[in-house]
């Protein structure tokens, strides 16, 4: 028998480290980071029917868990009718499965909606998909991961896969950065039009609306984007200078204007499996031991304006983190998603000899 509960955080929160194998090496965000999500302080919500959480349990365990909400920008731009799931974990079994999906399927009905499609964790970072297939049994920072039985089950419960996506790992200590570096990126680096400035704490406020602009301008005939509004983006990214190594990012300016960004933060996965991703008495110990010890990162945002692309200008920002990465000690990082149609970022996976760590589908079903 399953039993479904609604909106129970505690439980929800701990839900992968019940269902997934011992061994599974799954990390959970932030216990205090996902509580702020699924409240109305996360601009994406309009009103508390815009979206609701699970929980399962069979035969009294705990057994998975499933977000639902409605994103209306996404609707409202693209005429589409959809809800959406997230946070979609859960043991090997279709039961659990069917029980959660129901409860996805009827909060798109009660919203006038036909198509329910996920995962889609609720950030700017676009946290996505599903994963099918596990190259390398590991996770970097704002990369979903599950076990591939997740996909199975949703399959076996009439879910379709659509748009498949990548994710990637680069070897920093057996790449040469000055590899990225041709005439195109020599040339913008002899210009005095381009500037290049790192993140700081007094510059924060002037990042985060350069981050804003860059990715809204540069993503803005992406499939599914949807420009991200100054609260949004704060929201998001407002804590970035308590974990950011201020070396590994970086704005392009031209004449003075910010026409690209690229933000590496270190891959806080390490830190957050110490802590079991909450707060507790040993937290600022072993903050100082992944200060100290970090040896991975991830690229979480990376943009430049249109009219820059195919100019060089990519290069020439992934040559400055490249090299400041490599300098300051860092082995791997990792990326998030790629969609196999942006055959303009695969080129750039394959220029840094980037190696594949997952792959991943979203899953839908008409309802």
């Amino acid at each position: 028998m399953v039993e479904i509960k609604e909106k129970n955080f505690n439980d929800f929160f701990k839900t992968p480290s019940v269902v997934y194998p011992k061994d599974f090496p799954f990390v959970s965000q932030l216990k205090m980071d996902l509580e702020r999500f699924l409240s109305m302080k996360n601009p994406l919500f309009r009103t508390e029917k815009d979206f609701s959480y699970f929980t399962a349990y069979k035969n009294g365990k705990l057994a998975g868990r499933i977000l639902t909400h409605i994103h209306h920008a996404s609707n409202e731009k693209y005429g589409w009718k959809r809800a959406y799931y997230g946070f979609f974990d859960l043991i090997d079994d279709v039961e659990v499965a069917q029980a959660l999906l129901k409860k996805a399927e009827e909060f798109a009905k009660s919203h006038g909606c036909n198509e329910v499609i996920g995962n889609f964790n609720m950030t700017a970072m676009q946290m996505i998909g599903v994963v099918t297939k596990i190259h390398k049994n590991y996770h970097y920072t704002d990369q979903v991961f599950a076990p591939e039985y997740v996909a199975k089950l949703l399959e076996k419960c009439g879910y379709e896969a659509t748009f498949p996506m990548v994710t990637h790992e680069v070897d920093i200590q057996a790449f040469n950065p000055e590899s990225l570096l041709g005439p195109k990126q020599k040339e913008i680096m002899a210009d005095p039009k381009y500037t290049f400035e790192k993140l700081q704490s007094d510059n924060l406020e002037k990042v985060m609306e350069a981050m804003r602009q860059c990715l809204n301008h540069g993503f803005s005939e992406n499939p599914m984007f949807v420009p991200l509004t100054s609260e949004e983006i704060y929201f998001q990214a407002k804590d970035m200078m308590l974990i950011i190594d201020k070396e590994t990012s970086v704005i392009a300016n031209y004449e003075g204007k910010p026409v690209g960004v690229l933000i590496c933060i270190p891959n806080l996965n390490p830190f957050l499996k110490a802590i079991g991703s909450k707060f507790g008495i040993t937290t600022p110990y072993h903050f100082l031991m992944h200060k100290l010890r970090r040896e991975s990162a991830t690229i979480i945002f990376y943009s430049v304006y249109k009219e820059f692309q195919s100019r060089g200008l990519n290069g020439v920002m992934l040559y400055d983190i490249m090299s400041a990465l490599k300098r300051r000690g860092y082995r791997t990082f990792g990326g998030t998603w790629i969609s196999l149609d942006n055959k303009a970022s695969l080129r750039q996976a394959e220029k840094l000899n980037a190696t594949l760590m997952h792959e991943l589908n979203l899953y839908r079903k008409s309802v």
